[in-house]
């Protein structure tokens, strides 16, 4: 792994803050990796339970469509933590679709695998599904429509009618994924939208035209930069404890050695991120909510203006000559116990 050398690396050039210059590193390096905890989709998922809360929707009850598969970071913890039921998937391997639900039990095994869809028992599908993974070709759907490419089919199927739910989730895909040009397709002929809540979970997956014409639609859309917000908590945490021990603290501390049980700081400090991105999310979620019904302004607009708040109070308080008391309970709010 990349960021475990560039540690490894500055370490021996005698870099003092070392343990700080990469995130996500292995566990063996004191890094917290975002897959095996979760931390980005646990605050993307918060996101989608707030909205079925607000909406007095049971999650077991909503179907899901997703990008990004079970082997990815996003797509496999989303399929583990959630209760849904999923339609469709679409990974770099392909689509795979089932009007009726995909079966849980075979996609929670594929993400324990960190497998792709084509692994996918096709005799799990019900009568409407299917698999067409990108080296297909000249495949006819139940539907009956024909699919020349799989490759084709692949890259324009989150555009497609059949990709229809109550919820959209995009754990992966290309940046502009759907855009002012492509976003029409994203309604019925009626004009009302294929889906009534997106979460994006993946970076950039939308145009900013895009998700407003959506949201102009009655979408409920809550943008990546409040979504997936859990991995940058995370990250910021990790980079807290490699500058706040030393190296000799760090290493009994947080170093977890194969085959021996992690240190008990370790484990209480993942638990305290989990913990904090979860609430996180939860507080920026209900901020925009509640902003969105003041206001009426779209929910992406509120996240950026969210985001530019955030970024002028970290100006003014890095000009700020803070009292030493407010300092201190600041901190004793914002540093784990």
């Amino acid at each position: 792994y990349m960021g475990d050398w560039a540690a490894l690396y500055a370490q021996r050039r005698g870099y003092a803050a070392w343990k700080s210059l990469t995130t996500g590193k292995s566990a063996a390096l004191g890094g917290i990796p975002h897959d095996r905890y979760g931390m980005t989709t646990l605050s993307v998922h918060r996101m989608v339970t707030g909205v079925l809360e607000k909406l007095g929707l049971d999650e077991a009850a909503c179907t899901k469509f997703m990008t990004g598969g079970p082997d990815g970071d996003l797509g496999c913890n989303e399929i583990k933590i959630s209760k849904d039921k999923i339609i469709g998937i679409v990974d770099g391997s392909g689509v795979l679709y089932d009007p009726a639900g995909l079966d849980r039990a075979e996609l929670l095994e594929l993400a324990e695998r960190r497998q792709m869809i084509r692994a996918f028992d096709s005799y799990k599908l019900g009568p409407g599904g299917f698999k067409i993974l990108t080296t297909d070709t000249n495949v006819v759907l139940p539907t009956g429509e024909a699919v020349e490419s799989g490759l084709a089919f692949r890259n324009s199927f989150h555009l497609h009618p059949l990709a229809s739910a109550d919820l959209f989730v995009p754990c992966g895909g290309r940046p502009d994924a759907v855009t002012s040009d492509t976003v029409a397709q994203l309604l019925r002929a009626d004009g009302t939208p294929r889906f009534r809540v997106i979460v994006e979970g993946a970076n950039l997956f939308f145009s900013p035209e895009a998700r407003l014409l959506l949201e102009q639609q009655g979408v409920i859309l809550y943008k990546d930069a409040s979504a997936n917000k859990g991995g940058v908590t995370s990250s910021s945490m990790e980079v807290l404890a490699g500058l706040a021990l030393r190296d000799a603290e760090f290493q009994e501390l947080m170093c977890c050695r194969p085959g021996e049980p992690n240190p008990a700081f370790y484990d209480a400090y993942v638990a305290e991120i989990q913990r904090r991105v979860v609430l996180n999310a939860q507080e920026e979620f209900e901020c925009i909510w509640r902003e969105a019904d003041r206001t009426g302004q779209p929910r992406s607009v509120l996240t950026n203006l969210v985001s530019d708040k955030i970024n002028e109070l970290t100006d003014q308080i890095a000009r700020a000559e803070l009292p030493s008391a407010l300092t201190e309970a600041i901190l004793a709010r914002a540093l784990p116990a």
